[in-house]
This record gives C-alpha cells, structure tokens and sequence, in this order.
C-alpha cells in the first residue's frame, strides 16, 4: 500500500506576497492587485511580512502540543459543543460522504471579550470551552486569534481593493464576527492505511477566508487547475491563505475556492494554527453586490450564518448525532 501522490514543486517557484505595504499603508494598490491575481488562479497564496510575532505562534503551538499529547479522559472533558466549540476527536470529521473519517484532531475556539464571554446568538457561536489542566492555553490561544484576525482584516482589504471596491467593503458586517480558530493534530499517518487515508480529506474551506500557520512538517496538498494534486510545501516566516467558499460565492467565481487535503507521510506529528474568517452571520453573500445591481449571479444569495450550519451539518459527525441533537 501506498500514500496519495502528488506532485514536488521548488519552492523557490512558488510566489510570495510581502503584504507589509498593505498593513502599513505604504503602497496598498500594490499588494491588492497581487492578491487579485492570485486569488484568481490557485486560490492559494503564500504571504510573508504578516506581523504575527514568532512567540505568539510558539506559545500557541507549546499549548496545543501540551493538550493533544495529555490522555484521551483529559482531553475530553472538553469535548465539543453543539456551538462548534472545544475538542473534537479523532473521528469526527469527513470531508466527502464517500470518504474515510479524518485522522486529525481540533481544538476550537472563538471570539470572547475580556471578560471571556461570547455571545450565544447563533448556532455555531457560543462559550468556549478551556481546558482546566492546561491554565495558560486560553491566553495563547486568544492571543494568537487576536493576530490571525488582523490579518484576516488586511488581506480583505486588500481582496476589496483589487475587485475595484472600497477597501472597507468585505468589513461592514464584522462587528460579532463568525470567525473562529483551530488548532488542528495530525498524527504520523501509517503507509499500509493506503491511498485513500487522510489527515483530512479532500475538501474546500467552508467560510469566506482561512489564514493557515503549517509548521516544517509539511503534507498540505492543494489541486491545480488540471486536476493534479501538488505539494504546497512550509516556507519558514510565511502564512498560506487561501480563499474559501462564501468568498468564491461573493465574488461569482472570480476567487477560487481550491481542493485540498492532507497527507501526513513524515513519520512525525504535524500541527496547523487555522484562523477561519467569516462576518456576522446575518451577512448577506450576494454577488451583485461586488459585480452590480444588474448582474446575474450563478447561486442565490443566502446569509454567512445559514450557509455555515449547512455545511457543517454535512461535515461534522456530532452535529446529527442524538447526544447533541
């Protein structure tokens, strides 16, 4: 047996977006219009210049390595919410119908004020849910949110910019934001488990955008415009972000939303710090909005919230089971 094949490339060919001048506001224009242009072909964009600190990402990364490492009892006690929040095993998710169960385990978590609530207005919002074993997890899990979210912000407006809109257009909605992180565990993946294994399956990301920090792992794959699969391998002091469904969805196709999947041949745990940006869920993802009032778009409108319930009823094991019903 044999692991999923895909295709080596030099990362030396692979372009990077430096988005300082974005964040700084020294040249914006620039930095969108190369957004723009990679948001149009593979969906998938390497972004250096961040301004994610080097500790808030270590001490994100100690935490998480601390919690999917403690015993199974442990890490359960937080085991997920009905509102998508805390610990979800090994199991409990599957990208396609007809696919095998992910091997990854996530930790979740959201938005909390200083106070440390969020509010319980929508069914994948609500409290999350922190480890007692683990006392300092919660401030480097919401440190970390805080500057993934920030970024998130930057390269929307950026992708606002190079569609030609205002620079604030993808933000006027994001006061109690749907965003949410993840801490995601891949275990050493055995060859003999063959070819139709994975981390996570093939799949697209759900909501508008996904700000990734992979460590020197690798096994990201991501599907070219031909079908074939190819390696999306780490570059140290990067992010990989990547356009996700409802952006596609709002901009009719003209971001694309590209196939992924995980295949975790290293022999070594790997971990991803996922950051899954997403408006408020009353946030209406209309097309004619970016292309005008007399265009016809492709799908319906349909609101952030609705949408992301749907999906994840599709995905995720708990959300149809009787214990969480």
């Amino acid at each position: 047996m044999a692991y999923a094949q895909a295709k080596t490339i030099d990362a030396d060919a692979i372009p990077v977006i430096d988005i300082t001048p974005l964040r700084d506001g020294t040249d914006p224009s620039g930095v969108a219009e190369a957004l723009h242009a990679a948001s149009q072909g593979l969906g998938f964009i390497y972004v250096s210049g961040h301004g994610i600190p080097d500790e808030a990402i270590e001490a994100a990364r100690t935490s998480a390595y601390d919690f999917f490492r403690s015993p199974e009892a442990e890490k359960r006690k937080v085991a997920v919410s009905t509102k998508h929040r805390g610990y979800l095993a090994r199991g409990g998710a599957k990208m396609q119908d007809d696919a095998k169960v992910d091997l990854k385990e996530s930790f979740i978590w959201g938005y909390e004020d200083e106070k440390g609530k969020t509010p319980e207005d929508h069914d994948l919002r609500g409290a999350n849910k922190w480890p007692e074993f683990l006392p300092d997890m919660q401030a480097h899990a919401m440190d970390y949110f805080q500057h993934a979210h920030r970024v998130a912000h930057h390269l929307m407006r950026g992708f606002a910019l190079g569609l030609g809109l205002d620079d604030g257009f993808f933000l006027q909605t994001c006061a109690t934001p749907l965003s949410r992180a993840s801490l995601v565990y891949y275990p050493a993946q055995p060859e003999d488990m063959g070819e139709q294994q994975f981390g996570v399956g093939p799949h697209t990301d759900f909501g508008v955008l996904t700000v990734l920090c992979q460590d020197d792992v690798g096994g990201l794959q991501v599907e070219d415009a031909n079908g074939e699969w190819i390696h999306a391998p780490p570059i140290e002091g990067t992010l990989i972000v990547n356009v996700a469904d409802l952006l596609s969805r709002w901009t009719d196709g003209a971001y694309k939303s590209t196939p992924h999947r995980v295949v975790n041949s290293s022999g070594r745990e790997r971990l991803s710090l996922v950051l899954a940006f997403d408006p408020d869920p009353d946030t209406l993802i209309d097309a004619r909005q970016v292309h005008g009032a007399d265009y016809s778009p492709g799908e319906a409108p349909i609101t952030c919230g609705d949408y992301l319930i749907w999906r994840f009823g599709k995905a995720f094991s708990y959300r149809t089971s009787e214990t969480d019903a």
